[in-house]
């Protein structure tokens, strides 16, 4: 895609950003990587500078009786997240590709990287996907958590 269709896309969706001429060149790099390059980059960048990319979480007051507490429990939305790949990494890239949508290459590249610390597989889904994901996983060998 041309520089100059991807300005017309943002322009007709409204998203167009103006960019600095100091960052122009870091932003050029930055759109060249992958997502998983990327999301490694926001990993060492936290650890470098001790601060952390996710959005800040609103802290609800505790509601009145057991509420809270119930509302807690029936949580409807689950982050899938792989902790362990086993002795089957094949399987789990295949269930991975399969899950995900994404390239051999991206998902090896998932998969491998599940190996050091647990990778996120797919994030805010029913607790019914959920399950059915781990069983998945588990079947291919992997361990999965629901967060």
């Amino acid at each position: 895609m041309t520089e100059e269709v991807k300005k017309e896309e943002q322009k007709e969706e409204g998203t167009e950003v103006e960019v600095p001429k100091k960052f122009k060149q870091l932003v050029e790099e930055i759109e060249k990587m992958t997502v998983l390059d990327l999301a490694e980059l926001v990993k060492v960048l936290e650890k470098k500078f001790g601060v952390s990319a996710a959005a800040p979480m609103a802290v609800a007051a505790p509601a009145a009786g057991g509420e809270a507490a119930s509302q807690a429990e029936e949580k409807s939305e689950f982050n899938v997240v792989l902790t362990a790949i086993g002795d089957k990494k094949i399987e789990v890239i295949k269930v991975v590709r399969d899950v995900t949508q994404k390239g051999l290459k991206e998902a090896k590249d998932l998969v491998d990287a599940a190996a050091n610390e647990p990778q996120p597989i797919k994030e805010a889904v029913k607790k019914e996907e959920a399950e059915e994901l781990k069983k998945k996983f588990e079947a291919a060998g992997g361990t999965v958590e629901l967060k």
